[in-house]
């Protein structure tokens, strides 16, 4: 239950706004009050009288903020983040989009199908869209469709004059002491639906398989010396190389819709092999490199398969916005995707087919998020506890520390150490004058656009490279560490930071992992 003086004066704060607001309405509907003003002067001290810190007045780091402002990409002239994250304990809870009042959010349909997806696309059950007038709840556990009416996924709908009446059911859910005290995740499993409700990485997973069954089929029949090996390897390479590419998009880290704009002419895998030449250049990953992989560049792939699957990856037909999709659920869909293998028969045609040590077995496990993070505090977090980052480097009195994990699979446990370093590092630099790491002459750390330190993409690299090691029996399964390892050190970058990499440092954004993560 909340405390009684808490409730009160969030009450009461929430009044002086309503009344404020009724006060003005006509004023505020005019199309020239921007949703930079509704946010300033209505939405943020609306969630602040809900015990939230949306200024961050405590100065919090930005892993222990409880409102995150999410970055706002631009691409293809439209904003590809969420206005707010609301997080306990540094793990998000909830995303908040705004718009202006002058925008009917009851009956216009972009709006709600934009915060579903991303919502939907960060496996965050509910959202809130508002524009401080109308306040609407929506469950986002159902996959989002173009075809979708404002009303789907909507479990409450409030106007402002109903704010101090239902003031009680707003505290219970949205209050921060209320979440603290599981009143939010209660809420969640009582208002869940059971109609519909595709987890984005199962709806991910039917996607890429279904890329799979296509690509194989067709690259077989077009491609009549490919071996089973080499048909394997062709198929996934492509898959990772268009995961890679649309991620990057939407993280504004390569232009948006250039994997899109390939499907408005013929010889689209020819052009495709350019954009990977150009990509090699820029991230020097080891995905698009055509001197190690002589296969996949001479290809035929037929344009009525490639056409569909590039054409669906983007906004309104894609339900996933890529900027927010969890790494964790990438490599999660992949241990599943890997669960499967592609056959030749006798006259050269592709099938799928579930691997017999998997059929064995009942099936593909993954393990959970949070067993993960438990195993890696109790194992990684105690190694390097009260140590500085040279001596995790290796100094004089010590070896590096050298994490491995010998059956890494699609490196879920690879992931979360590496993270659990990034954030050590972060942290570390933090408390010890930042100023100076961030000034050598090699910096470790940044200021980022709104004040908050992070790790250069040089230092990321490097514990990447110093730190993390992987060997799996799998070829497949190699070359998806390696992927979801480079995408997180890919995260927060954008096209501005890597191009002042190499225009510095003359260094190319990712380390080559070959030596790191290996089959056998």
């Amino acid at each position: 239950m909340p405390t009684s003086s808490a409730y009160d004066e969030a009450r009461s704060k929430v009044g002086r706004l309503v009344e404020r607001f009724a006060r003005n309405l006509d004023a505020y509907k005019q199309a020239d009050y921007k949703e930079t003003r509704v946010r300033v002067e209505f939405v943020d001290p609306f969630f602040e009288a809900l015990g939230w810190d949306v200024r961050n007045v405590q100065g919090y780091a930005e892993q222990y903020k409880d409102v995150v402002h999410e970055d706002a990409i631009k691409v293809g002239g439209a904003t590809r983040a969420p206005d707010y994250c609301f997080r306990i304990g540094g793990g998000r809870k909830f995303f908040l989009e705004v718009k202006k009042p002058s925008v009917r959010i009851k009956e216009e349909v972009g709006p709600a199908y934009q915060l579903r997806r991303y919502a939907w696309s960060a496996k965050l059950p509910l959202s809130i869209l508002t524009d401080f007038e109308e306040f609407a709840v929506y469950d986002c556990r159902q996959r989002p469709r173009p075809a979708d009416k404002v009303s789907v996924g909507r479990i409450t709908y409030l106007t402002f004059d109903q704010y101090l009446d239902r003031f009680d059911e707003i505290y219970a859910v949205f209050a921060k002491e209320s979440l603290l005290q599981g009143s939010f995740d209660r809420y969640v499993q009582e208002s869940k639906s059971k109609r519909g409700t595709g987890q984005v990485d199962a709806e991910f997973l039917k996607e890429i398989e279904g890329w799979r069954e296509k690509l194989a089929r067709n690259i077989a029949l077009r491609n009549p010396g490919l071996s089973v090996r080499e048909l394997n390897f062709a198929v996934q390479r492509t898959v990772d190389r268009i995961i890679f590419l649309r991620m990057c998009e939407d993280r504004g880290i390569e232009t948006y819709n250039r994997l899109q704009a390939l499907t408005n002419a013929p010889h689209i895998y020819e052009r495709m092999t350019d954009l990977y030449r150009q990509a090699e250049e820029k991230y020097n990953s080891g995905i698009f490199d055509f001197q190690a992989d002589t296969l996949t560049k001479s290809l035929t792939v037929d344009d009525k398969v490639l056409k569909p699957i590039l054409a669906g990856l983007y906004y309104p037909q894609s339900p996933y916005e890529f900027s927010v999709l969890p790494p964790e659920v990438l490599g999660q869909v992949y241990e599943q995707f890997l669960g499967q293998v592609i056959r030749l028969t006798a006259g050269h045609r592709a099938k799928v087919e579930e691997k017999p040590e998997v059929k064995k077995a009942g099936g593909v496990y993954y393990t959970p998020t949070y067993i993960v993070d438990y195993i890696v505090r109790q194992t990684v977090g105690r190694l390097v506890e009260g140590k500085s980052p040279r001596q995790i480097a290796g100094d004089r009195k010590g070896a590096p520390l050298r994490i491995l994990d010998p059956a890494c699979g699609s490196g879920s446990f690879l992931l979360g150490a590496y993270q659990y370093l990034l954030d050590y590092h972060r942290q570390w630099y933090e408390a010890h004058d930042p100023l100076k790491h961030a000034r050598s002459k090699r910096p470790a750390i940044y200021q980022g656009p709104k004040g908050g330190w992070r790790l250069t993409t040089a230092e990321k690299k490097r514990i990447l490279l110093n730190n993390i090691y992987g060997v799996d029996i799998d070829r497949q399964a190699v070359e998806v560490t390696k992927l979801s390892l480079l995408l997180k050190v890919l995260e927060g970058e954008s096209d501005e930071t890597l191009g002042q990499q190499l225009a510095l440092w003359r260094e190319r954004a990712l380390p080559n992992l070959d030596d790191n993560v290996k089959c056998g």
